[in-house]
């Protein structure tokens, strides 16, 4: 069950809201909560019954580590100091991270490199465990900063496994959320948040079942081993995953966004229309923008930051984004993803220290050509496949091959003699991707526009508006019924 599922949004979110609010009307406020947390296990449950345990346990143990983080020092188990009870409840906590996402990875390894055969049952990583792992491990941080200062469990348990974000983000922390499930504002129905919930739930679903999915027939397509590119399929397969992931992981976001605010929850903002960037550095403050802060704030600072020289500056740089791209998975292909970027923004350092600039329209173009290269090595799964499609986005040579009535036209909707005529001058690879090639056209001239959020809060609920609320969720609802894409991409990582 998926947020894109007709199950979740015609069955299973109308009941948790009925429940959770009618509760609190009878001012069974702590079954209210209750309720929530089941109701989020169900949820988690109907993906990965089988790992509910250690969800529980993380819970436990992370909530116990917590308070003792919190306790006064006469409190603290003896021979302990919080910063040792930090050490120990981070490392657990990344242990069980580690054995799940990279104990294969690790195996793989040492038997390339060692010639060994050693054997290991493979280990299924269960869905979610990089969100709630560092939601806990930031959580423990501002119990050890003091900065956590509520510690009911029953709240806990619904921080950490409120279901608009326990699957993929945002990666959230305590001091943002507590208050909001403390305040007694949050108990009752408030329609306006009803209505612009329902209104970004609706923009979400359309981006993911109307276009994520269309580009996905594409993009799987194009990556698939062994599939030969000339100049435009290879673009198109680029550009087709781009897009994808663009709109598969911020329409869910979106739809987590509103159906939090069914709840009055405000969840944080996971991005911010991250294809205008005009730098690195500024793609980087926009996508996916909770696990920019985590990673900042829990490792760049750390390490020093920019508190220290050049070098030991770009030092921090590129761990921060190693780690950053294995995060998303025991890859080598994540991890050059990660080295990437990470030299691009010492690039970028180094060419702003110089006072250097370019021109806005330059700036966006050379940001959102290297995003889109990059993306290519984020999605395959060899560099050999990597290159394979690199190569082809720069075979000038297929450019110039002219269609010879390849693709019969009579037989299509438009079809016709014009039709034939006109599409035979054309590029062949340009004809054979002319599809993909208009759809990323339209999804160019989207990413130009008001992003989903601005929509929602920062502008009036006119006619419009609330027409296409209804228009958009429509749409959605016939093609989520169609959907052969029900799993979110960031759902792997």
């Amino acid at each position: 069950m998926t947020f894109s599922s007709p199950k979740f949004f015609l069955i299973y979110l109308p009941i948790v809201f009925f429940v959770y609010f009618f509760l609190n009307r009878q001012r069974l406020v702590t079954a209210g909560k209750v309720w929530l947390v089941i109701a989020s296990l169900i949820f988690y449950g109907r993906w990965s019954v089988a790992y509910i345990p250690l969800l529980m346990f993380s819970i436990g143990f992370n909530f116990i580590v917590g308070k003792a983080l919190a306790a006064p020092d006469n409190h603290l188990p003896s021979g302990l100091s919080k910063r040792a009870i930090l050490g120990i409840g981070i490392v657990t906590d990344l242990a069980l991270l580690g054995y799940f996402k990279y104990t294969n990875f690790l195996v793989d390894n040492i038997n390339s490199a060692l010639g060994t055969e050693l054997f290991f049952y493979q280990v299924i990583l269960p869905l979610g465990i990089s969100f709630y792992t560092f939601t806990q491990i930031a959580f423990l941080v501002d119990c050890y900063k003091n900065l956590a200062k509520e510690y009911s469990f029953i709240n806990y348990a619904l921080f950490v496994t409120f279901f608009p974000h326990l699957i993929a983000g945002p990666i959230l922390h305590h001091k943002e959320m507590m208050s909001q499930f403390q305040s007694r504002w949050t108990l009752v129905i408030r329609h306006r948040n009803v209505v612009m919930g329902l209104f970004i739930f609706s923009i979400g679903l359309f981006k993911k079942v109307m276009i994520a999915d269309t580009f996905a027939i594409w993009a799987d397509a194009g990556f698939a081993q062994g599939v030969s590119h000339d100049f435009f399929s290879a673009w198109t397969t680029s550009l087709s995953y781009t897009f994808q992931l663009y709109f598969d992981f911020s329409g869910y976001c979106d739809m987590a966004i509103g159906a939090a605010l069914l709840f009055n929850i405000w969840l944080p903002l996971n991005f911010n229309s991250p294809y205008k960037a005009l730098d690195i550095q500024d793609f980087w403050r926009r996508w996916h923008m909770t696990l920019s802060r985590y990673l900042r704030d829990y490792l760049y600072v750390p390490l020093g930051g920019n508190r220290c020289g050049r070098q030991r500056l770009y030092f921090n740089l590129m761990v921060t984004f190693v780690l950053g791209g294995l995060w998303h998975g025991a890859s080598w292909m994540f991890i050059i993803w990660g080295a990437l970027h990470g030299g691009a923004i010492v690039m970028h350092r180094v060419w702003k220290q110089a006072g250097l600039s370019l021109p806005d329209p330059v700036g966006w173009f050379v940001t959102f050509m290297f995003v889109n290269i990059t993306w290519v090595f984020f999605r395959a799964d060899s560099i050999d496949d990597a290159l394979r499609i690199l190569r082809g986005m720069v075979d000038f040579d297929s450019i110039h091959q002219l269609s010879v009535n390849t693709v019969p036209t009579a037989n299509l909707a438009w079809g016709g003699t014009l039709s034939d005529r006109l599409l035979e001058t054309l590029p062949t690879g340009l004809t054979a991707n002319l599809a993909p090639t208009l759809m990323i056209a339209v999804a160019l001239l989207i990413i130009r526009r008001k992003n989903a959020f601005e929509l929602t809060a920062h502008t009036d609920f006119g006619k419009a508006k609330t027409l296409a609320m209804p228009t958009l969720f429509c749409l959605s609802l016939y093609a989520s019924v169609q959907s052969k894409s029900p799993v979110f991409l960031y759902f792997n990582f």
